[in-house]
């Protein structure tokens, strides 16, 4: 991405939109709306980059979100859906929930039927420092999808 471009990160500002930001990109953010309701900023959005780091899932319709993106490119992740873990569900905070956990190739299928071309991706895995059968699954079982898309 150039760093002459202007980017629109979905969700509040963040620890990633400050490290881009300091290393010379121009970035935007959206402001914590529910973007299930309000996509005004996505729609009237100039920006030629959308980036999208763990967003998707909390949407119950990231379909109109994806749709409604009017930028060239796109970099969004997405914690892969993982078979010995249930959904994420922080029961303080209904906005911190997962409504989908995608396998890579549902997201793949998503960011297709919005008119997305995937260019490349990247899994990864996510180990944490417990001991435990799930902590050593996740040392080897990819947990997140990084992908970089275009617009068709």
């Amino acid at each position: 991405i150039e760093k002459n471009k202007l980017i629109l990160d979905l969700g509040v500002e963040n620890p990633f939109s400050l490290l881009i930001r300091d290393s010379g990109y121009r970035v935007n953010n959206t402001s914590g709306e529910d973007l299930d309701i309000d996509r005004s900023r996505i729609i009237n959005s100039n920006a030629e980059v959308i980036t999208a780091f763990e967003i998707f899932e909390h949407l119950l319709n990231p379909y109109n979100v994806l749709k409604d993106i009017k930028a060239k490119q796109l970099v969004a992740s997405i914690p892969l859906r993982l078979w010995f873990a249930s959904a994420y569900k922080n029961n303080n905070d209904e906005r911190d929930r997962h409504f989908h956990e995608f396998e890579d190739w549902q997201f793949n299928w998503l960011l297709n039927k919005t008119g997305w071309k995937i260019i490349d991706y990247k899994k990864f895995t996510n180990p944490v420092k417990k001991i435990g059968f799930r902590p050593f699954l996740r040392l080897f079982t990819p947990r997140y999808y990084l992908v970089y898309a275009e617009k068709i």
